[in-house]
């Protein structure tokens, strides 16, 4: 709303020369005067507004700057030709924070366990994202457009990187900090990443693998220290100037890639555009995470999960505070005791994490500013749901919705909540459930969760499964986008989570594709074939196990022994977090006639046990 301000004063003191005295006597008055029309008409043009002759600019009231944003996001105002986050909402509260219009908190705040903290108000965040852009387009050489692999565990260059590419118009790849040689491998092959960005831990598994990626043109090195071939990006942050001309992005240009894990081959890119995340949270920010400008939301995700972007764009364009703990270790008692700490007052966590606060004495924290609390990424058992409400005397407020969308399904704060259910469509989708030929079920009826894509296609969505249109044209049917998961909606628009469809294993959050884990076994020489399958479990909702047909020269080895070296050979060759925490030796697979290996049935034995 307030961008171009600069620029349009700068054009007003121009206005103000050719229609001075001095101009006017020199009697070229149909110069002057084209002159004069051709300067308000850029006026005019000009992003944002620029108030009246000779008055500083018109600040516009937060709440109608975010109820216009989110209508938007609601479907019910067209998304505008251009948009860039941090030049559009950023800067926008800067300006209202300087001008008095936010309440006095951080607009992030850090903090490390141990006694360190980072605080930024909207200006800060603003002064320092600039410099860090400067960075990018500086040393790095980045231009709109190009792509940058994003490894960084939860420090404040992450958001501050996350914005700075934004202002570049760079495109920024989130990745978790476990992803092995193999992986980083995949990644920057497949998405043509010019810059890599990450820290100590995984700077020497991305020097082993950059030779074997000819697009890697720049490595940054987020750390105290130096090391060969890499940049530092403390050092030059501390030297960049804080001057910086964002980049006009048109709301379709690319913003974010991120990789998902499927059920066949190697994960897919799912690209999203400037508009799809950038306003497309707003509504739900509101509604289901209920922020507002006095609101501190701390969502304990790992930055290289979406749900770490649905916080930035759900929080920001509410004018709340981020909050982050770098919590190198998931720990109840840490997190406990910051609630108790700090003036929290939303916490978002994956119900895992909620089964282990749980299981604490809740009664010995007093958490004085917690009011408003979320459940996402898995699904949440009835029971953790009751326990948490009985002891904190706050609801769980559970959402649904996948690396390809924003919030499919919610139970937005103040509505009926249905123990079990996901909560009802959240706008601008159109959700039903579908059969397998895309007809739209009755309540009660099981099928396939769907969004409507035809004849409109939500903007809050994304652009494509990139390089693969093959998976792009079957991830739709009919009318709508199949989500691949399954459920069936009540008379009252509730929605009640069923499965997945396909073998896609959902851990802790952690999505994880069966054929990643099956291609490590394979180059086990035990393993003469596998199949990889979930099976349920108290604390993580569900685990990857793998039933293992051995050869022949380890047949008679110790089951026990075996198990443990399988393990740490998956954990070696793959994330860890991917690893089978349940291995069962069989002497074959269940198989098709034409020799697939019949996931289903395993699966199914599992889940029926």
């Amino acid at each position: 709303m307030f961008t171009g301000i600069k620029a349009c004063l700068q054009l007003k003191q121009l206005l103000d020369i050719l229609c001075s005295p001095r101009v006017q006597k020199q009697g070229r008055s149909s110069m002057r005067l084209w002159l004069r029309g051709l300067v308000l008409q850029v006026l005019r043009s000009a992003r944002g507004t620029c108030g009246s002759p000779g008055q500083p600019p018109t600040l516009p009231a937060p709440q109608k700057v975010v109820a216009t944003w989110e209508a938007i996001s609601l479907g019910r105002r067209p998304v505008p030709e251009y948009f860039n986050f941090a030049h559009d909402v950023l800067d926008m509260w800067s300006q209202l924070e300087k001008a008095g219009h936010r309440p006095p908190i951080p607009a992030f705040w850090w903090v490390d366990g141990m006694g360190a903290e980072v605080k930024w108000s909207f200006e800060e965040l603003g002064e320092q994202s600039r410099k860090a852009a400067n960075v990018l387009g500086g040393v790095c050489g980045l231009q709109p457009g190009d792509r940058v692999m994003l490894v960084l565990p939860r420090l404040p260059e992450w958001w501050l990187v996350s914005v700075a590419c934004m202002r570049t118009g760079a495109v920024m790849i989130p990745g978790i900090s476990q992803l092995t040689e193999k992986d980083l491998r995949f990644r920057l092959q497949a998405s043509k990443a010019k810059c890599i960005i990450t820290n100590d831990s995984t700077a020497p598994q991305v020097d082993a693998i950059s030779a074997d990626c000819p697009s890697l043109q720049t490595k940054l090195l987020v750390s105290d220290s130096s090391r060969p071939s890499w940049v530092n990006f403390r050092e030059l942050l501390r030297e960049a100037s804080t001057e910086h001309s964002c980049a006009r992005t048109k709301s379709q240009d690319p913003l974010a890639i991120y990789f998902t894990s499927g059920t066949t081959g190697n994960p897919k890119m799912v690209e999203h555009t400037q508009a799809s995340y950038g306003l497309g949270f707003v509504a739900s920010g509101r509604r289901w995470v209920a922020l507002t400008e006095s609101d501190i939301f701390w969502n304990t995700t790992d930055t290289g999960w979406v749900k770490a972007a649905w916080t930035l764009f759900s929080a920001w364009p509410n004018g709340s505070c981020i909050f982050v703990h770098k919590l190198p270790q998931v720990d109840a008692k840490t997190i406990l005791n910051t609630l108790s700490r700090f003036p929290i007052t939303t916490l978002c966590c994956v119900p895992t994490i909620f089964r282990l606060l749980v299981q604490e004495d809740l009664t010995r924290y007093q958490f004085q500013s917690l009011k408003h609390c979320l459940a996402g990424g898995e699904a949440l058992n009835p029971d953790v749901r009751e326990k948490w409400k009985s002891q904190t005397g706050l609801e769980l407020h559970e959402g649904y919705g996948q690396s390809e969308t924003v919030v499919i399904c919610a139970n937005p704060k103040g509505s009926k909540i249905k123990s079990g259910s996901m909560g009802t469509a959240s706008p601008p989708y159109d959700v039903q459930i579908v059969d397998d030929e895309g007809n739209v079920l009755p309540p009660g009826g099981e099928g396939d969760i769907a969004i409507r894509v035809r004849p409109t296609r939500p903007f809050c969505f994304f652009s494509c499964y990139l390089d693969n249109p093959e998976k792009t044209a079957a991830s739709e049917r009919g009318d709508f986008y199949i989500t691949g998961d399954r459920a069936h909606v009540d008379k009252d628009g509730y929605f009640w989570f069923m499965g997945r469809n396909d073998d896609v294993i959902i851990s802790s959050s952690y999505r994880i594709g069966p054929i990643e884990v099956e291609s490590a076994l394979a180059e086990h020489p035990a393993v003469l074939e596998s199949a990889v399958v979930s099976s349920p479990d108290p604390t993580r909702g569900e685990v990857v196990k793998a039933f293992i047909v051995l050869s022949p020269a380890y047949s008679s080895r110790d089951p026990e022994t075996l198990t443990w070296e399988l393990q740490e050979h998956v954990k070696r060759v793959t994330a860890p977090y991917k690893y089978p925490r349940k291995v069962e030796f069989v002497s074959e697979l269940p198989k098709t006639v034409s020799g697939k290996i019949q996931r289903s049935k395993l699966r199914r034995q599992e889940w029926e046990k």
